[in-house]
């Protein structure tokens, strides 16, 4: 294989740059900071094999009501944003139709399906044994009509996906989760899933591996990316010097992947969704990482404290953090267990890039030779980069093309 700059040293671009060492690119990982410092560090750490199904945009009148009155804290909004996003918004709904959602559940369950056999290889080689547990992860219900609603969906999704779960009562919770301080309706058990107690640490120790391997991690201006003379990419170091060149490039920098498919007259109909956390000091925990689904609140127990993680926020990239869904989190999360102070001085903030029909973005830039888009893993970036990387690196190789539905052609346009 050739030369190869993969851009962005979050989960996705670790993993490709060590899909494309492993069969033999000249790999050079580009990011503007250290790896796994950005999306990659602030989700829930969870790799979520029992995502059999994508999340889809609520479509019940109900629930499209709460959504825009506010009353809950899955989705938070802000009218300014509605502009930049409504395209991306229109088509996300049209794609949550239940029989379009069913086919492109067909497609994803088959990446979500293979992510932990995906990042077993990675984690023994990279040393990460101590940062996994593989007991899964628990979303705890306040009432009984919704956990009867997600106990008859988990056993669909048992049925149809071969997803493993078990349902704990209200007494079975309380014993699995004694330092809870009040009683629930109980809760669902993924238990194939696996957790992560450091996710940023995770990124790290992959992009060591790399490293270790000959491959070479250096800070450069992904935006500066320009196509050479007679063909190949170049990004400028941000040490300054001579620029960076390649035969050939891959584009997996996330919630940025769209501002810079930009500059090559290329629109992305990405939808940034943004997502906050927070750790706690706290001596009594959840045991697990367990999910206040009433809240939309992640409580992942992480090295340095509980981490507190929200649902979605729509609004304008640039915009200063709102501190509502965090705030609420926090308050919905004291009511069960007992928290400590706060570990950092403010909530971390990052956004998760989403597209419209809910499937990464894997494959060959239209237009564009040599270079090679992935990105807009949604809410599964952690999970499902080693496998998409695997994917990608099968097509640059001339192996196996990419499934259709996950291709840059028809999901891109001109600007």
């Amino acid at each position: 294989m050739k030369d190869i700059i993969v851009l962005g040293a979050g989960m996705v671009g670790v993993a490709t740059a060590l899909a494309l060492q492993k069969r033999g690119a000249d790999v050079t990982l580009i990011d503007r900071g250290a790896p796994g410092r950005e999306t990659s560090y602030g989700n829930a750490g969870i790799i979520q094999t029992e995502a059999a199904e994508p999340y889809a945009m609520p479509r019940k009148a109900s629930e499209l009501v709460r959504i825009a009155l506010k009353q809950g804290n899955e989705v938070r909004w802000h009218l300014d944003a509605l502009p930049g996003h409504a395209r991306a918004l229109w088509q996300y709904f049209r794609y949550s139709s239940r029989v379009q959602h069913h086919q492109i559940s067909r497609t994803y369950v088959q990446l979500t399906s293979r992510a932990d056999s995906d990042h077993a290889p990675l984690i023994a080689a990279a040393g990460a044994e101590a940062l996994i547990r593989r007991d899964g992860f628990r979303q705890a219900y306040r009432d009984t009509r919704t956990l009867d609603e997600a106990a008859a969906d988990a056993d669909r999704l048992k049925q149809e996906y071969g997803v493993p779960s078990a349902i704990l009562d209200s007494s079975a919770l309380a014993r699995a989760e004694p330092n809870m301080l009040r009683s629930l309706a109980g809760a669902l058990h993924w238990t194939g899933s696996w957790t992560c107690t450091d996710p940023g640490g995770l990124v790290a120790a992959y992009a060591d591996l790399f490293t270790a391997r000959g491959g070479r991690f250096i800070k450069g201006d992904a935006m500066s990316l320009a196509a050479r003379d007679g063909g190949g990419w170049s990004v400028t170091p941000v040490a300054g010097g001579e620029r960076i060149e390649a035969a050939e490039a891959v584009i997996a920098l996330g919630p940025w992947s769209a501002s810079l498919c930009k500059r090559f007259g290329l629109v992305v109909p990405l939808l940034g969704k943004r997502g906050y956390h927070r750790h706690f000091h706290t001596e009594a925990g959840p045991n697990m990482t367990l999910v206040d689904v009433a809240s939309s609140a992640v409580m992942a127990p992480m090295q340095v404290g509980l981490r507190i993680t929200t649902g979605a926020e729509i609004a304008r990239h640039e915009a200063a953090p709102d501190p509502a869904q965090i705030t609420r989190a926090e308050q919905a999360v004291r009511e069960l267990f007992a928290l400590g102070e706060p570990v950092e001085p403010a909530p971390w903030l990052g956004t998760r890039p989403c597209m419209p029909d809910m499937l990464p973005v894997v494959g060959a830039v239209p237009q564009q030779p040599g270079l090679w888009a992935h990105f807009g893993h949604g809410h599964q970036g952690f999970t499902l980069g080693p496998t998409t990387a695997d994917l990608l690196a099968n097509e640059i190789a001339g192996e196996i093309p990419v499934p259709a539905a996950l291709a840059p052609a028809n999901r891109f346009r001109a600007a």
